[in-house]
């Protein structure tokens, strides 16, 4: 099988694979369309930093060269032994992340905080290839959606909003603020608005803010005016998510929140930040981290907006690249800060750029 192999950093090579054979538990997945992010970006341009290419990981034992691809979607074609749910020619999202089931933190429900959580594309072989074992316990058959392989391709990121919304705990009739309407951005703002949450995003890009608004932003205002704008709105967020992970971002989400008001942080810092503990004090403000996904309470959210949103999903992702591309037109152009795309999609069987296909009548 072609596959995009990481050897080390702004080392990634396409190279010809055996298929591999799902082991007890498993689906082995045949993949048209995969997702990347700045996660992938990160490791490819400064890694490894998660990726186990020097010393073995202790979970999943991965050690060297590896295929990358934690967002995926794929239909099973080979199942390991013991898996009775998936069945030959079943299209299904993965969430990626694995956990044990037995920690604390799971039997807590909270499985993306397990002590022995790893991620498929990240600890171990992922989907940029024609082929991926997936471990069928966190395999959605998308059936009930009626989700195109694109669009289910989608699921990971889209958990990962509805995970990062719900620790914000908004409700209908509130106002959020969403500072950042990139990858993660652009799919809270749809959830946040399919929760019946008056949106606000601020945002650079003048692009984004159209599409945020698409995605059902009240309103999209530029960082440089956002604050005067807001007043001029009576629009006081009663929860703000900080989701660029840039120092500039979380203070700016941080002058935002009012009084008694909640704090997500949705983007990762890159270093330390300083934070004004007595303004945190007297204004009683609630501050959230949040991690990944749950699997079995985020992910048919996921599906469920995909699906409400199927149209506008080909605007977020229009194209699906070949494996050659992976580099030069994806992860390096999101390096840089300069994707022309809100998320970029690869098929490791095209040859050529194609257009998505995002409802099942286009």
């Amino acid at each position: 099988m072609r596959a995009a192999v990481f050897h080390g950093r702004e080392d990634i090579r396409i190279e010809n694979l055996p298929e591999p054979t799902p082991g007890a538990g498993e689906v082995l997945l045949e993949v048209h369309a995969a997702g990347i992010c700045g996660t992938d970006a990160g490791e490819y341009g400064y890694g490894p930093k998660l990726f186990p290419i020097h010393q073995a990981h202790p979970i999943t034992g991965h050690q060297g060269p590896m295929v990358p691809g934690h967002e995926f979607a794929g239909r099973v074609v080979a199942v390991g032994a013991g898996v009775e749910s998936l069945a030959a020619g079943t299209l299904v999202a993965s969430g990626a992340g694995s956990s044990c089931g037995v920690c604390n933190r799971c039997r807590e429900g909270r499985t993306s905080l397990c002590a022995r959580y790893w991620t498929v594309g990240l600890q171990r072989n992922g989907a940029l290839a024609q082929f991926c074992t997936v471990p069928a316990s966190i395999c959605l058959d998308v059936a009930p959606y009626g989700l195109t392989e694109d669009a289910a391709a989608l699921s990971q990121p889209m958990a990962i909003a509805v995970h990062a919304m719900r620790r914000g705990r908004p409700r209908p009739g509130d106002v959020a603020l969403v500072v950042g309407a990139g990858g993660i951005g652009a799919f809270l703002t749809f959830a946040l608005s399919h929760t019946g949450v008056e949106v606000v995003v601020v945002e650079q890009s003048a692009e984004r803010r159209t599409l945020a608004e698409k995605l059902g932003a009240k309103v999209a205002l530029d960082p440089a005016t956002a604050a005067e704008e807001q007043a001029r709105l009576s629009m006081e967020p009663r929860v703000c998510y900080e989701v660029t992970g840039s120092a500039a971002g979380l203070e700016l989400a941080g002058r935002a929140v009012p009084n008694g008001g909640r704090l997500v942080i949705v983007g990762l810092q890159e270093r330390p930040q300083p934070l004004d503990l007595r303004s945190v004090a007297l204004k009683e403000l609630t501050i959230y981290g949040t991690n990944a996904h749950t699997f079995t309470a985020d992910m048919p959210e996921a599906l469920r907006l995909l699906a409400v949103g199927a149209d506008i999903w080909s605007r977020v992702a229009p194209a699906a690249l070949p494996l050659e591309d992976l580099v030069p037109q994806g992860l390096v152009p999101m390096l840089g800060g300069r994707s022309p795309r809100i998320k970029t999609l690869i098929d490791p069987w095209s040859i050529a750029a194609r257009p998505t296909r995002m409802s099942r009548g286009s």
